[in-house]
């Protein structure tokens, strides 16, 4: 559990189209195997700390005659970003996906002093 040790709390939320390669044949829609996509997300302004982060699926677009085989994770989370981590393997056909996520955390207050 995360406390916020501060009055200032920032939440912040996105959607993002990671990719769509059914368009271009990339290798999400094309290739079999594990594969892995990687998308960095800059916030709007850096946090106190490392927030929290929720990453979820808010389209998924895949091919029918195939398992569908996803994992989707935020990764390497800082107070300035993160990344979002979407992963298939073995025989899954994925044309596109988008993402939705949420970050909640202490954001530094203007009485918050810093000394060096």
């Amino acid at each position: 559990m995360q406390h916020l040790g501060s009055h200032t709390v920032g939440v912040e939320q996105g959607s993002l189209v990671l990719f769509s390669d059914y368009q271009d044949g990339g290798a999400m829609w094309t290739a079999d195997g594990p594969r892995e996509l990687r998308r960095l997300v800059e916030f709007s302004e850096p946090y106190q700390h490392a927030p929290v982060v929720q990453v979820s699926l808010s389209m998924w677009d895949i091919d029918q005659k195939h398992n569908g085989r996803m994992d989707i994770t935020a990764d390497m989370v800082t107070a300035e970003g993160f990344v979002i981590v979407f992963k298939t393997w073995g025989d899954t056909r994925v044309a596109r996906v988008r993402a939705d996520w949420l970050a909640i955390g202490a954001l530094k207050g203007e009485d918050d002093w810093e000394i060096v």
